[in-house]
């Protein structure tokens, strides 16, 4: 009885939830400065994604990221380490919506990632729920 509970919670945890995910799938966002001259993007991450996974934004501009968990039971985070380009932070996803601000001072592609990891399975990112912030001009 215990071997079939854990090979129920294997699959429920392993490959239930990557199933039709989006993972991998390129999801571009390019944000727009809004009146009060800060460029607003909304993430949502879930069962090993984010969407957007691609978000495009401005240097020297300042930036708004409110992100929310569409996961139902999986714990997840946003984290971005760049502090050469004035992105340093994490963000833990809840159903609520959680902000970060930032200015980014630096042109580049910066890696965006989930770092949570069960056990001895593939971490978030292994699975796909990563992306990039590409700082432009």
């Amino acid at each position: 009885m215990k071997r079939l509970l854990l090979i129920v919670m294997v699959l429920f945890v392993g490959v239930v939830p990557a199933l039709g995910n989006g993972a991998g799938e390129k999801v571009e966002f390019r944000a727009t400065i809004g009146d009060d001259g800060v460029q607003r993007v909304r993430i949502v991450g879930g069962e090993y994604y984010y969407r957007p996974n691609h978000i495009i934004v401005k240097v020297n501009v300042p930036v708004e990221i409110t992100a929310t968990n569409d996961s139902r039971v999986v714990p997840h985070d946003l984290i971005v380490k760049a502090p050469e380009a004035g992105m340093d932070f994490r963000i833990d996803l809840k159903k609520d919506a959680q902000a970060v601000r930032f200015t980014p001072t630096k042109v580049g592609v910066y890696p965006m990632y989930c770092d949570k990891k069960l056990l001895f399975f593939a971490s978030h990112r292994e699975k796909g729920m990563e992306g990039v912030i590409e700082v432009v001009e």
